[in-house]
């Protein structure tokens, strides 16, 4: 035998069926040539070809045919693989005639690549959705007509396609001397036809331009049902008229657990196959015939079912009584899903003998009225006689249902159009009253019918305003072991430190300080008295991302979040929207002074106030006042490191973390995120449970016993403030433990020494920023200019000049950042320039020096020796405490 013998009766999927290796839906596999993770063998069905993709494998740059996929796999030399191919096929050439096992193979390898085709055809998709067909979920190839181009060296799909009839030779010599080829069932979406054992045996085309003339094809010797033989446990069986009609069913939930789908071949193609496939059901209680509204199904039907009645005595006939030219598919197009329960539900029997038996009803499925709303702004229910049109959609206002209705009488045609409130029943009744007249229908029926329409519009109306409510104003029902699960958390000891180790797990690297600090001030949104907090960083320190990740651990529906903000547009909002809520903002550095105001004032006075002018009913023009309420909690990040005054007074001051330390830790977790060793999903739950926290706390009211007896640093920025800012934050620390505090005799929570330890501990850095003349980016800038400076200079470093770009290179900062932080320090006289040229770059010299690391020792010092003389006074007896309630 050949090699050129050998690769044409080799097939490529009789080899990968031999190793037991299956392609995934892009025809890729984990290659078995080398150590591989992720599928990087491409498998080529129509060349009967494998490639390696990955620099790894022995193989790569070489495809492989199917000798040389047995050489590699076997690890042996050319000669003992083609003694290997040999033996797969038997030795012997295959006959012309093309065997039922070779037949499915090819047909089921070229359906799997008819099915590729379709995600890279958008004529074919866009075929399928006109079609109300998902060819996701469906099994559904689109033939192109190009499968057989390329592979004309190697003949053999050429000739496996001659066998089955997708080709036929056209002209033996053609323009170019070569044979040319007629593709069977060209630029049509193709359906598998499967035998007994669910493999595929035939296949069907349907055009997807030509709906006129030839537009369904099958492929020659048909063998196999659509889409598929019914399970042997089927009690109810549906038999379409078409296929495309049995795939649209297909997708119909509430119908394919009660039911059975099976597709005729047109009104003549309940084929002999279908009758033995039927026969061999042994629960089988009922037919269903679902065949199209027309003269030629009705007939189909009359004739199937005395051949049914005559061979299945026993069996119950029945069909949905569809409405005239319409088929199944287009109802699907045209109403909303349920259509198709209330068309199974109200299905008819075939005979009307005595022998017959009453349809059994299906219990999961009740007969309710429909409304199709496939058309927003023509929303249609029919019954038996009548047609009930909404012209122009329904209103949004909830007092008042006015539309325009245009009744129709299914039999003549015959409109009647009018405009009324379904909500005035006087309205209704003349309406009703002069459709009756109008029409010649019964009034009481008419009645009926507008009372069911009205409940069927309020309905649509509330669904759909509850589709677009914000997710804000939706409350979250958490479960009795979401929320035991939650409280018993909140109960176990050094509570703060469980939670900051949650918000790492939750994908917030490093900032452990930083993030407990935001995550306390965001849930005070709970609070009458809420807080604020400000992040300062340089662009892309990542000081939005953690923004973004605290505020992902809050419930949702508190939550606003804001990228950009008008000037009016805070005091248009609804008068409720902002009370006891956390709003976002991403960079404050692009809001204008008036939104500056509006947001600063919502922060301080919890309420915006405005003056506005009211059209009233009557046209008069005159002055009114909108109101929109608070109290906000807020997080807000910045690039700028001054800010206005009055903001940042009103505000916790947080640095992001700049260090070296820090940037390897976030990439560090970026790479080990991109290897897949850290589970995004996880980290996602883990997020939820800390909302589900958020939610069991409650905003109970706070008393702290040693308030008198700890005092800030007196030289704080804006201390009155500062002050106010603390003793809340004590507050916020005593409430997250609240399952753990004692209570007064008026059931407030008592703050513990604990807490205060707790939040001056976490507090430090913002208090220190209150302290220190710099802010937080300038105040690291600088530290680490002083550390580079004496690490190169020793104790000169006070004298020796030094360059912008020297610095630049050694801190790696960007030019305009290294630009931006020189200019501020010696405008703030910590540096001073002595010489350089504007063109050649200036030098500078410290000229200031401050001890940070002493003034962070005086800030801590002054603090906690505080709270060591109240802990030897609560030990002593000599503080007063408060009475705990029993």
């Amino acid at each position: 035998m050949e090699i050129t013998e050998i690769k044409q009766q080799l097939t490529l999927a009789t080899l990968l069926h031999h190793y037991g290796l299956k392609p995934d839906k892009s025809l890729r596999l984990n290659c078995p040539f080398h150590d591989d993770k992720t599928p990087s063998l491409q498998v080529y069905y129509k060349t009967h070809t494998v490639y390696c993709f990955s620099a790894n494998c022995k193989t790569h740059g070489k495809p492989l045919d199917v000798i040389d996929f047995v050489m590699h796999k076997e690890n042996c030399s050319k000669y003992e693989a083609i003694l290997k191919c040999k033996q797969l096929i038997g030795g012997n050439p295959l006959p012309a005639v093309t065997l039922p096992g070779q037949r499915t193979a090819i047909l089921g390898n070229m359906f799997t690549y008819f099915k590729n085709a379709v995600s890279n055809s958008e004529p074919a998709k866009a075929y399928i959705r006109e079609r109300g067909l998902n060819y996701e979920a469906l099994e559904i190839g689109y033939n192109s007509g190009q499968f057989h181009h390329g592979a004309r060296k190697d003949e053999t799909l050429i000739n496996d396609c001659l066998q089955v009839g997708l080709l036929s030779v056209h002209d033996k010599l053609g323009r170019t001397g070569e044979t040319s080829y007629r593709v069977f069932g060209k630029g049509c979406i193709v359906f598998a036809l499967r035998n007994k054992q669910h493999q595929v045996s035939g296949l069907y085309f349907r055009s997807t331009y030509n709906d006129q003339d030839q537009k369904h094809f099958y492929l020659k010797d048909r063998k196999g049902l659509y889409p598929g033989y019914p399970a042997a446990s089927t009690e109810r069986l549906i038999l379409t008229e078409a296929i495309i009609d049995a795939a649209t069913l297909l997708q119909q939930p509430a119908i394919t657990k009660e039911y059975s789908v099976l597709a005729c071949y047109g009104t003549n193609g309940l084929l002999a196959e279908h009758m033995s496939a039927i026969k061999t059901l042994p629960h089988l209680k009922e037919i269903v015939f679902a065949f199209d509204g027309d003269e030629a199904g009705n007939k189909a039907v009359e004739k199937y079912a005395a051949l049914l009645k005559e061979q299945l005595p026993a069996i119950i006939l029945t069909r949905l009584e569809l409405p005239t030219g319409e088929d199944i598919n287009s109802i699907s197009l045209s109403h909303e899903p349920q259509i198709f329960v209330h068309l199974l539900t109200n299905r008819k029997s075939i005979f009307s003998s005595v022998e017959e038996k009453t349809p059994e009803p299906v219990t999961t499925v009740k007969a309710t009225p429909v409304l199709n709303t496939s058309h927003p702004h023509k929303l249609i229910y029919e019954t038996d006689q009548l047609q009930y049109c909404i012209q122009g959609g329904l209103s949004k206002l909830l007092d008042s249902m006015k539309v325009t209705l245009v009744v129709e009488r299914k039999d003549n045609g015959q409109k009647s159009r009018n405009k009324v409130d379904l909500y005035e029943d006087k309205q209704v009744e003349k309406l009703s009253r002069d459709i009756s007249e109008r029409l010649c229908v019964d009034k009481s029926l008419l009645d009926a019918d507008l009372s069911t329409l009205t409940d069927l519009l309020d309905s649509h109306r509330e669904k759909d305003q509850q589709q677009n409510e914000p997710a804000s104003a939706k409350v979250y029902p958490m479960t009795a072991a979401e929320r035991s699960g939650a409280e018993q958390f909140l109960k176990q000891a050094d509570l703060i430190g469980q939670l900051n180790e949650l918000l790492g797990s939750a994908g917030i690297v490093g900032e452990e300080t930083n993030r407990i600090f935001l995550l306390l001030i965001a849930i005070s949104y709970k609070m009458p008295e809420t807080l604020h907090a400000l992040i300062q960083g340089s662009s892309g320190s990542g000081k939005t991302r953690l923004l973004k990740q605290i505020s992902d651990c809050i419930p949702p529906e508190n939550v606003t979040k804001l990228t950009r903000v008008s000037d009016k547009v805070l005091y248009n909002y609804p008068e409720h929207y902002f009370v006891n809520r956390l709003l976002c903002l991403e960079d404050i550095d692009g809001l204008s002074e008036e939104a500056e105001f509006a947001f600063r004032e919502l922060q301080s006075n919890g309420e915006l106030n405005s003056a506005t002018s009211i059209k009233l009913e009557n046209g008069t023009i005159t002055s009114g006042q909108k109101t929109v309420k608070g109290p906000i909690a807020s997080l807000a990040c910045t690039t700028r490191g001054e800010i206005y005054e009055d903001n940042m007074s009103r505000v916790f001051l947080l640095a992001v973390d700049e260090s070296s330390d820090q940037t390897s830790r976030i990439i560090n977790y970026q790479n080990t995120k991109a290897t897949g060793n850290i589970d995004s999903k996880q980290e996602q739950e883990t997020k939820q449970f800390i909302q589900h926290l958020v939610r069991c706390l409650q905003p109970l009211e706070v008393v702290n016993p040693y308030a008198c007896k700890l005092q800030l640093p007196p030289d704080a920025h804006k201390i009155r403030r500062l002050n106010d800012l603390f003793l809340n934050f004590v507050k916020m620390v005593t409430l997250l433990h609240q399952y753990q505090r004692k209570r007064d005799s008026k059931g407030r929570l008592i703050t513990e020494i604990s807490d205060l330890e707790v939040a001056v501990d976490i507090m430090f850095e913002s208090i220190v920023l209150k302290v220190d003349e710099l802010d937080g980016s300038l105040r690291q800038f600088y530290e680490q200019l002083k550390k580079y400076l004496q690490e190169k200079e020793g104790d000169k470093y006070l004298q020796v000049p030094f360059s912008l770009r020297e610095v630049r290179q050694a801190l790696k900062y960007s030019k305009t950042q290294v630009f931006r932080y020189v200019n501020d320090l010696t405008r703030l006289e910590y540096l001073y320039p002595v010489g350089g040229h504007a063109n050649k770059g200036f030098t500078y010299k410290l000229n200031y020096s401050d001890n940070y690391m002493a003034l962070r020792e005086k800030v801590s010092e002054h603090l906690f020796s505080q709270i060591q003389c109240i802990k030897a006074s609560v030990k002593n007896g000599t503080l007063e405490s408060l009475p705990v309630q029993q």
